[in-house]
């Protein structure tokens, strides 16, 4: 032993109840790798077979509760199989591996589980959105920008805008796999072995796509975390601002949607409240996202080598966040679901502030002939003189639109009273709207049939990507049985010795 004295026991980084959820990752790369060392001849049959033996017979009593008992953090199965089965065959099964690949795997692996979670979630909530498009594809409603009317839209072009948002956000955690589901495992701790390891039978065994093909890179470099973090923050962006205008168009101002009651809470002192618990609690994930992304990319500061402590922090940190943010998106999900929508307080306010008069310059332009520049000014004009005299968008008269004319170009603006109440109709301003990405119902319900088909081809490369890690664990139980079965043959035929 390098060192005479027993390490204080907080800066034990080798304490098993660090581990939390990567334990199943790290027990399973234990069994893969005693396969392929007794397979590929550097463990007698005798000895494979025994520690194999030992790591089931583990399970009988549940991994996690028995690599606790026995200690030794990411080694808790070497610990576990020296006191089961002796340090003569226990301690082999460390052969060609280090603390560095051990720990690679085991975070892959846990990262890997939790977007497996995640990404039926998201795909869940789109389908959700998708369904709100199909059922709100006529509910007008204002759209708004810098806080103000802007335009009339659709509740169905909103919750589609929020079905592409999470879209993206799923095919960005799907190019993330990819590479994430390469295998650390022979790199040990950043030159590998010179003993004839199987890199690939190791990945093949723990459903990675191949071994990472650089082994200083597989232990040393950690922007796979930061990415992950990334990855996390943006979506839990993505979900509070969903929440925040689900929470703004909840208050009694705006009054356009309402919570069921089982996801809103009461006040101890004013009995009126309806508060939207939910909604906060949904919001709150993209402050603890964020959070996590300075964290991990803090503890990556420093030459190559140096940060290892700090990551078993930033670690917790990612998978803690995956778990949040795929609970978060089910319970957004179920919100959406059971909402309550006021259609017709929502079309009532699509054209009460002068929201829809984008189409009088338009259709000053198109029938007057009038260029784009001066017909902005009349209806700039035309909304102050309205609001100066306290009329309502809808009270609006033509001979209003003509006194503003007549400021702006010295005569009337030419359209006559059905072009200019055409132009001031909120849910004509939305029905013109056909054009590819438009809210008008037809586009929303033609390009909807678009995005499911997307969201079906997206939720058939999930199901592969689960279906491969599936695969993989029931090859390793039978590399595992086949070993005990026959004495552990290796992969030539031949009979290890």
């Amino acid at each position: 032993m390098r060192l005479t004295e027993e390490q204080l026991p907080h800066l034990q980084a080798h304490r098993t109840e660090l581990l939390g959820d990567s334990l199943p990752a790290i027990h399973a790369f234990d069994k893969a790798h005693a396969v392929m060392l007794t397979e590929r001849g550097l463990l007698d049959p005798a000895a494979g077979r025994a520690i194999l033996a030992a790591l089931r017979g583990m399970e009988a009593g549940g991994v996690a509760a028995a690599r606790i008992e026995a200690g030794g953090g990411m080694h808790s199965g070497e610990q576990y199989l020296i006191r089961t089965i002796g340090a003569d065959l226990g301690g082999r099964l460390h052969l060609g591996r280090s603390s560095g690949d051990l720990i690679e795997v085991a975070r892959r692996m846990t990262i890997r589980w939790h977007l497996h979670a995640m990404l039926p979630a998201l795909a869940d909530l789109r389908a959700v959105l998708l369904d709100l498009a199909d059922t709100h594809a006529d509910t007008v409603m204002p759209g708004y920008t810098h806080g103000q009317h802007a335009q009339p839209t659709t509740f169905a072009h909103w919750a589609t805008m929020f079905e592409r948002a999470f879209a993206r956000d799923t095919e960005r955690l799907l190019g993330f796999h990819g590479r994430l589901n390469l295998s650390p495992a022979g790199a040990a701790i950043l030159t590998g072995s010179d003993l004839p390891l199987d890199r690939h039978r190791v990945a093949d065994l723990l459903g990675f796509d191949a071994p990472l093909p650089h082994t200083m890179d597989a232990i040393l470099s950690h922007d796979l975390e930061m990415e992950a973090a990334a990855l996390l923050a943006t979506v839990g962006a993505t979900l509070a601002r969903l929440a925040d205008d689900l929470y703004l168009w909840s208050t009694s101002e705006f009054a356009y949607v309402e919570l069921p009651d089982r996801f809103c809470g009461t006040s101890s002192i004013m009995p009126q409240k309806k508060n939207p618990d939910a909604l906060e609690d949904v919001k709150s994930v993209a402050t603890q996202a964020l959070a996590a992304l300075v964290g991990v990319i803090t503890a990556e500061r420093g030459p190559t080598g140096f940060p290892i402590m700090e990551r078993r922090y930033s670690q917790q940190a990612i998978w803690s966040m995956c778990a949040a943010i795929t609970a978060k998106v089910g319970d957004a999900a179920q919100i959406l679901a059971d909402l309550r929508v006021d259609t017709t307080r929502m079309a009532a306010q699509a054209g009460a502030h002068w929201a829809q008069v984008t189409d009088v310059a338009s259709a000053l332009v198109r029938h007057t002939g009038l260029d784009w520049r001066h017909a902005h000014q009349i209806v700039g004009v035309f909304v102050r003189l309205g609001v100066e005299r306290g009329l309502a968008a809808p009270a609006a008269p033509p001979a209003l639109l003509d006194e503003a004319a007549t400021q702006v170009i010295g005569r009337a603006s030419g359209l006559t009273p059905e072009q200019f109440g055409e132009a001031m109709d909120a849910h004509g301003f939305v029905a013109r709207r056909t054009l590819y990405g438009g809210p008008a119902p037809d586009a929303v319900r033609r390009e909807n049939a678009e995005f499911a088909a997307r969201l079906a081809a997206d939720r058939t490369r999930i199901d592969e990507l689960r279906r491969q890690t599936t695969a993989a664990e029931a090859a390793l139980e039978d590399a595992v049985d086949t070993i005990l079965a026959d004495g552990g043959a290796s992969t030539d035929g031949t009979e290890a010795g």
